[in-house]
């Protein structure tokens, strides 16, 4: 038994890598420069989103045309060269029977719509990835409760993030400012150079096509967790669990931002998930484990390799 628990770790450490750094994967939700429309939906969350915001778009630019064009028929037919006499009723009551039915029916089509998307966000699914996520003044904290390991995420660039013993190129870099000290060390963590203020020293991982439950808290002050490409926020209330659900459905890195002003550096508060394989993610489990101090006998077919 030993023996094996012996071997697992072994494994584990010459996996431990990837739970910093695996191989490259497509960033594709982040904020993109003169961007108008929402990023890519990789959720069928975020696609129930974007679907009823377009409907509702819709719904609204008729309603638009259709008050501009009544202002406009008033404006030529009532002004005073086109009718110098104003009519002297009081009311009409077709006309408000109209203005009182009409709206009541637009809102019982947007609610129509829009409830069952609400309710789909609500109702959480059995996870098969649980994660407590918790918001600190200016971080983010993960426990991946389901192995009993937990990891903190910081912006890279925050003071948290300079080490010169790990890194001695660190010591020409300045917190918080884009210089070309502070883009080789975004380019040493494998990120982008224009992905500052987004990027962070670690990352969310979790494996593609699998519902991913979090436990969402706070630690000081209200925060918010949103990944806008996974169509989820949730804020983060000290004292109180609240929870969202996701499942995402191509490999990729999505960026996200704390969307509740917690102070000073709210700013400074972005978000990291890595979205990978099955495979992957397993790999990156073992190392995270061991680099973590979780729970080895939690990985999949240990209890069969202990048993045999």
């Amino acid at each position: 038994m030993r023996l094996i628990t012996s071997l697992m770790a072994a494994a584990a450490t010459a996996t431990a890598a990837p739970a910093i750094a695996q191989e490259a994967v497509e960033t594709i939700g982040k904020p993109t420069p003169k961007g108008l429309g929402f990023q890519p939906a990789a959720t069928e969350l975020a696609r129930d989103l974007q679907w009823l915001d377009g409907l509702l778009l819709w719904i609204i630019t008729l309603i638009t045309l259709f008050v501009v064009g009544l202002v406009a028929y008033i404006i030529v037919r009532h002004n005073r060269k086109a009718n110098p006499t104003p009519a002297t009723f009081t009311h009409n009551t077709g006309i408000e029977i109209a203005w009182t039915i009409v709206p009541i029916f637009i809102l019982v089509i947007i609610g129509a719509f829009s409830l069952p998307v609400l309710f789909k966000q609500q109702e959480i699914p059995a996870g098969d990835v649980h994660i407590k996520v918790t918001g600190y003044q200016w971080y983010w904290g993960y426990e991946y409760t389901d192995h009993e390991f937990a990891f903190d995420q910081y912006m890279i660039g925050q003071p948290a993030t300079l080490d010169e013993d790990v890194r001695p190129a660190d010591a020409d870099v300045s917190a918080y400012v884009l210089d070309d000290a502070m883009r080789a060390k975004l380019v040493d963590a494998g990120y982008n150079e224009d992905e500052f203020l987004l990027a962070t020293d670690t990352q969310v991982v979790v494996p593609v096509n699998k519902v991913v439950v979090m436990d969402v808290t706070g630690a000081d002050v209200i925060h918010s967790w949103t990944i806008p490409a996974f169509g989820v926020k949730q804020d983060a209330v000290p004292g109180r669990i609240a929870q969202l659900w996701f499942k995402a459905e191509q490999e990729g890195i999505y960026f996200g931002q704390c969307s509740e002003l917690c102070g000073k550096d709210h700013a400074y508060m972005p978000i990291t998930v890595k979205v990978v394989s099955e495979e992957a993610y397993q790999e990156w489990l073992k190392g995270a484990i061991e680099e973590y101090a979780g729970d080895i006998t939690t990985l999949p077919g240990y209890q069969v390799a202990a048993a045999n």
